[in-house]
């Protein structure tokens, strides 16, 4: 039994009219060359306006312009030298102990107020809330150098020096001071 093709319209029209064919190969190409051309046009923005240098914005002027030094230092090398500011007065001593304890407390809340407050305002990390007696009776029963040691060491969740090494031992004693200060 001979075996039944399917008649295939193409396939003959191929084979019987190879001009048509060829014939629609090339419009296809010319369209999709025509269409690719119109596409860069439309997305460069040059299709029915004005090039790029007819824009007043890009000319060399409105460039070098734009492009400019905003300031330039000139030095008159006739000008007098500058004239040192005179010197301020040290203002009258305080007495040592005094001048001592003042600074030592507005060091201790600076440093409390910028670096020591991220965990002591909140006990984040099980650290002794600022003010809380109960928590801070034991640590400061144990005595300053125990306290200082631990903040400048390091202690539990606590890095050294409160994860800042640029402070100084000072600050970080009398952060510590201030803060135990606080719960007495």
């Amino acid at each position: 039994m001979a075996e039944h093709h399917p008649h295939d319209v193409i396939e003959d029209n191929i084979e019987t009219h190879p001009v048509k064919l060829a014939i629609g190969v090339v419009v296809g190409a010319a369209a999709l060359i025509v269409g690719i051309i119109m596409l860069a046009q439309f997305a460069v923005g040059s299709y029915g306006e004005r090039s790029m240098s007819e824009e007043p914005a890009m000319s060399p002027q409105a460039v070098a312009q734009r492009i400019a030094p905003v300031a330039k230092l000139v030095v008159d090398p006739n000008a007098p030298p500058p004239v040192a500011a005179p010197a301020t007065p040290m203002p009258a001593a305080a007495p040592a102990g005094a001048t001592k304890t003042a600074s030592a407390a507005g060091a201790g809340k600076q440093t409390y107020d910028t670096v020591c407050h991220v965990c002591h305002a909140t006990g984040l990390a099980g650290a002794p809330k600022f003010g809380d007696k109960a928590a801070w009776a034991p640590r400061i029963a144990q005595g300053k150098d125990v306290l200082h040691a631990s903040a400048l060491k390091g202690k539990g969740a606590m890095p050294p020096k409160a994860g800042n090494p640029a402070l100084s031992d000072a600050d970080v004693m009398a952060a510590v001071d201030y803060m135990a200060a606080a719960a007495k």
